[in-house]
């Protein structure tokens, strides 16, 4: 019975492994690349350094994808622009290979490399599945983390989520 048991954990322990491999793979995500988009309405808002994209955003930068509702792009003009966050609300779907990240709402900040979602978060990879109110994922280092609850240091506060303040997932086991 405790090999069962070992067994059952050490497979457990397997599982959660791939989600960390998945999170290193991120981890190359190249920041600096050039971004491209496409809405269905665009509107400059020079005076606050800022544009704003509504109707099926599509947002694209080094194989890293997002698409949503509604996007608002900050920027920095100090002689060039250069993109310094992206917020997006509304059905925010971010994806890369076969890593796809689901949320209400999601902020992409460029200078810390840091993409928070919030509000309903789910992220699959292959067959695995996590569940929660708040995602981050650095970037920099590769590590992602999911919270039960929206909340935290983040711009993206007070959203509600249906994962009752718990996380929750699934994740396949290989069969022998």
């Amino acid at each position: 019975m405790a090999r069962w048991g070992a067994a059952g954990f050490l497979a457990t322990l397997a599982a959660l492994g791939g989600v960390q491999l998945s999170a290193q793979a991120i981890a190359g995500h190249n920041s600096n690349a050039p971004v491209s988009y496409a809405a269905d309405r665009i509107e400059l808002q020079d005076r606050q350094n800022r544009v704003v994209l509504s109707g099926n955003v599509q947002i694209t930068q080094a194989g890293l994808s997002l698409n949503a509702a509604r996007t608002i792009v900050n920027y920095s003009d100090a002689g060039s622009l250069k993109i310094q966050r992206i917020m997006a609300t509304g059905g925010v779907d971010v994806s890369r290979g076969n890593e796809r990240a689901r949320g209400d709402t999601a902020v992409y900040d460029f200078n810390r490399r840091i993409i928070t979602m919030a509000g309903n978060v789910r992220l699959n990879r292959g067959g695995d599945t996590l569940n929660g109110g708040r995602l981050v994922i650095d970037l920099a280092s590769g590590v992602s983390s999911v919270d039960g609850k929206a909340s935290g240091s983040s711009s993206v506060t007070g959203q509600t989520s249906t994962s009752g303040g718990r996380v929750s997932g699934t994740f396949s086991v290989p069969q022998n």
